[in-house]
């Protein structure tokens, strides 16, 4: 993997071919087809666009736009992020929605029933948080207080 966090798709294919039976045009279909966008290809180089748990060069532009996020989790997160505020956990950024209706799908994926916090964007960019926009569903910020979220 590069500084930007680009691997050679040859490369890739030949490490999956060894434990997977694909071709080529599989990994160009979950790219292509990804409804949140998390991969792109460049140049026969993919990259994950979001989601890093290992600390890359990205070429992020900050967000100057959007006023609200929303993050959509579980019920007992939910009570822990309102006490302790928004930590990246694992990833390198906490990671954020535009809308209501993406926070829930994302929370789905880990409770029937998410919470959907929101997230005073404003507030927070006014006490110096940048907001990057990964991709039209995907937004990246550092840690957030408790007190921008709702």
């Amino acid at each position: 993997m590069d500084k930007y966090g680009f691997v050679d798709l040859d490369e890739l294919h030949e490490k999956l071919r060894q434990h997977f039976h694909i071709n080529k045009q599989f990994i160009f279909e979950i790219t292509d087809e990804s409804k949140r966008k998390r991969f792109e290809i460049v140049d026969n180089r993919i990259r994950a666009l979001y989601g890093h748990t290992i600390r890359i060069e990205q070429q992020l532009v900050e967000e100057n736009a959007i006023q609200l996020l929303y993050h959509g989790t579980t019920h007992d997160s939910a009570l822990k992020i309102l006490k302790e505020g928004l930590k990246p956990m694992k990833r390198t950024w906490v990671h954020l929605s535009p809308t209501v209706d993406i926070a829930r799908e994302i929370g789905l994926r880990r409770t029937r029933n998410p919470i959907i916090l929101m997230i005073d964007v404003e507030a927070a960019r006014k006490d110096g948080v940048v907001f990057y926009r990964a991709t039209d569903k995907v937004y990246l910020c550092g840690p957030l207080l408790s007190r921008y979220i709702r």
